[in-house]
């Protein structure tokens, strides 16, 4: 007991207490299965509704602002990564350094006095509406046990005056007891019913004035905000005018390194390291040492373009697009021909023959695509085989391996298709530059790969 005295709170208190709790439930319990009536003020209760949403709806106005301004805050931060970002890009020898960094500390500045007021004026003035809203909503619940007290005293009362059986004491006590709980009751409803429509009313106001803050302020902040933004959109201009004479080179798409070019060229020195033997080969003397009459041969040009050589029992390619090996067989088998045509020369004068008639082999002219190169009936007879389109070059390209082609703005290529179509790149086309078709005629030295989004089909 001693301690709890010291306390401040005595046995009484604490039985006392006990006591209105055990009474408080005995009577919601009767009233809930309607055998004690219960005062009802429903323009009270209306109240209470408005009062339960505006703390609703003020504590989710508090979120959403907190939000926001930890939104403004992370903007912040993103936005001075971003000038601290420019001001390290911005070499020292280019125009308007200065007025970068002044701009980079002003947007500092602008954005942490925006911040600061959305504090002041706007969470700051939250806070406090919001902090009215616990002490009305601990006195409401007072007021609801006040009332149950009420009640039970009221019914208790009632009670000891139907009794059959009256005891004026017991009615007298239970008299000041209602009396007592009435006027707590009456002191907090009254206060209350003052309060509730005051403070339901208050939200309008309340409203109005944070939001035409926050919008006040970020009038002020966007509109200094692109003061800055127009100044740094005039220094990087003056950057841009001086200089916009620099050229920007253009990537190429990346291609694989294949070994297309490289086949070839070994192909094509295999190729030219055997041919000359067999052109060059002629009969040998015959052993009575007789002379013989050498057949009369047209040159035969191996340096030509991959084109069909008609010859007699030749095989005539019906595709420009096959390898120059195709016609090279048939210059041989012509070759071949005119050996055979001698050795039967040679026959007949051991014979008795009194004469060697010459033998002639003739060549016909290269066909491309079915014409006669060199004729007029086809404006593609000119081009190389297989031609497709043409494209002109519009910006610079560096070749960065042997097997492409070195660019000028304006230079004509002719496209071809690659010989083998897997080995084309995504992006890339083969072709040969017009004017080292028009002087040279040559594929094999002139032919290269190209980026397709450095040029634009003219053809």
């Amino acid at each position: 007991m001693a301690e709890l005295g010291s306390k401040g709170v005595t046995a009484g208190k604490i039985a006392s207490n006990v006591q209105k709790k055990l009474t408080r439930a005995q009577e919601k319990v009767l009233q809930k299965l309607g055998k004690a009536d219960e005062t009802k003020d429903e323009q009270f209760e209306q109240c209470v509704q408005n009062f339960n949403k505006q703390l609703s709806e003020g504590t989710r106005l508090q979120k959403d602002l907190r939000t926001y301004l930890a939104s403004v805050k992370a903007m912040h931060e993103a936005s001075k990564k971003l000038t601290e970002c420019l001001q390290e890009v911005y070499e020292p020898d280019w125009p308007g350094r200065d007025d970068t960094n002044k701009i980079a500390e002003n947007n500092d500045l602008l954005w942490t006095d925006f911040h600061q007021k959305l504090v002041d004026q706007a969470l700051l003035t939250m806070d406090t509406y919001l902090g009215q809203f616990p002490d009305i909503k601990s006195r409401i619940a007072k007021r609801g046990r006040k009332l149950v007290d009420y009640d039970s005293a009221r019914h208790h009362f009632e009670a000891l005056q139907t009794a059959k059986k009256k005891d004026e004491t017991k009615i007298a006590k239970a008299e000041e007891e209602l009396v007592k709980a009435q006027k707590v009751f009456e002191e907090m409803n009254i206060d209350l019913q003052e309060e509730l429509p005051s403070l339901w009313n208050s939200r309008v106001g309340f409203y109005v004035n944070t939001f035409q803050s926050i919008a006040g302020l970020e009038e002020n902040f966007h509109k200094e905000m692109s003061k800055l933004n127009q100044n740094l959109h005039d220094v990087l201009l003056g950057l841009d005018k001086q200089y916009s004479g620099n050229a920007f080179p253009i990537k190429a798409q990346p291609r694989k390194k294949t070994k297309l070019f490289a086949r070839l060229r070994k192909k094509m020195s295999r190729y030219r390291d055997s041919t000359p033997a067999k052109a060059n080969k002629s009969p040998s003397p015959p052993p009575d040492g007789s002379p013989i009459t050498s057949p009369e041969t047209k040159t035969v040009n191996h340096e030509l373009e991959p084109s069909t050589l008609e010859a007699p029992g030749a095989s005539i390619p019906k595709s420009p697009s096959q390898p120059a090996e195709a016609a090279h067989a048939g210059a041989e088998a012509a070759g071949s021909e005119a050996a055979a045509g001698a050795e039967a020369s040679k026959t007949e004068g051991d014979s008795g023959s009194s004469s060697l008639p010459a033998v002639v082999v003739e060549t016909f002219p290269a066909t491309v695509n079915g014409t006669v190169e060199g004729g007029a009936s086809s404006e593609r007879a000119d081009m190389p085989p297989g031609f497709l389109f043409k494209v002109q070059a519009m910006h610079d390209y560096t070749a960065t391996d042997s097997d492409e082609l070195q660019l000028k703005a304006g230079d004509v290529v002719l496209v071809i298709p690659f010989e083998n179509p897997e080995e084309q790149d995504e992006g890339w086309l083969m072709g040969v530059k017009e004017s080292d078709w028009i002087q040279h005629k040559e594929l094999d030295q002139c032919r290269g790969v190209f980026p397709e989004n450095f040029t634009e089909r003219v053809q």
